[in-house]
């Protein structure tokens, strides 16, 4: 497979950050929760917050591998009428103000439906840096992943506590970007705490992948973050800040509301050494 180039905006930014020794801090947002218009604010918002790469969530009607905050979430996008064509013109209107490095997080079916290459091409004009698809594991169509990155889009992997050493042998070299490491089973959501195997986990992750590696599903506040982060390459942030916007979806500070608690989380990982 061939690597998005020297422009890719993720690539670039996890690479920087890691020869400088510096964590990055990655957010999540459902892409149309509230409504288009305020996910484009609260990116620019959390670009200004600190966050080094804010992934976009495409709503879908059966978010199978996500807990309940984030499959409320697609209910209330899809319910403001968010559909996949909209959210990559929110990129566009995204781009036009932020350097934000973008990645797409979605499930296969949208994809399908909007066409392969269509969709590929369509992101990477309007600016979006990578896909994250959940629910297709690259041997099962390795062929797709090329054509993203034919289209400059970095292609991010998932990998869990049960990967096998060979297996993220595998997903290292297909991975671009970061590799995301799923630090526990079952779906995304906040918890009290982190597993407690989550150092080794990471450190055998780190033997098998030359590229840097993010810890994500069910951190949720700036401690358990700067734990994260001693370990990883980065931290992802997904549930709890997607709680915020469900609590407060409809008050005139959401937007400040959100990117002040994103820049305690970004704070706490970048203080990491």
């Amino acid at each position: 497979m061939t690597a998005p180039g020297s422009g890719n905006r993720i690539a670039r930014r996890l690479a920087d950050n890691r020869a400088q020794g510096r964590r990055s801090f990655i957010a999540y947002l459902t892409a149309g929760d509230p409504d288009l218009p305020t996910t484009i604010e609260l990116a620019c918002a959390l670009d200004a917050a600190g966050v080094d790469v804010l992934e976009l969530g495409i709503p879908f009607s059966d978010p199978m591998a996500d807990g309940v905050a984030i499959q409320a979430s697609h209910g209330r996008a899809l319910a403001a009428g968010t559909t996949p064509r909209a959210v990559i013109d929110a990129v566009r209107r995204i781009r036009e103000r932020s350097q934000l490095p973008l990645l797409l997080f979605t499930y296969l079916n949208p994809v399908l439906a909007y066409g392969v290459d269509a969709f590929a091409g369509a992101a990477a004009q309007a600016g979006a840096d990578g896909v994250l698809l959940l629910d297709l594991p690259p041997e099962e169509d390795p062929s797709l992943l090329e054509r993203f990155l034919a289209h400059g889009l970095a292609t991010v992997c998932l990998a869990a506590p049960t990967t096998p050493s060979r297996r993220a042998r595998f997903l290292a070299q297909r991975t671009r970007g970061f590799l995301y490491y799923i630090c526990r089973l079952g779906v995304t959501g906040e918890r009290d705490q982190l597993p407690p195997d989550l150092p080794e986990k990471v450190a055998a992750l780190k033997q098998a992948a030359d590229i840097p590696v993010c810890i994500g599903f069910g951190i949720s506040t700036p401690e358990q973050a700067a734990t994260a982060a001693r370990f990883g390459d980065g931290v992802v942030v997904g549930s709890h800040l997607v709680r915020l916007i469900e609590q407060h979806g409809r008050e005139p500070g959401l937007v400040r509301l959100v990117a002040e608690r994103a820049a305690q989380l970004a704070g706490a990982v970048h203080a990491v050494q």
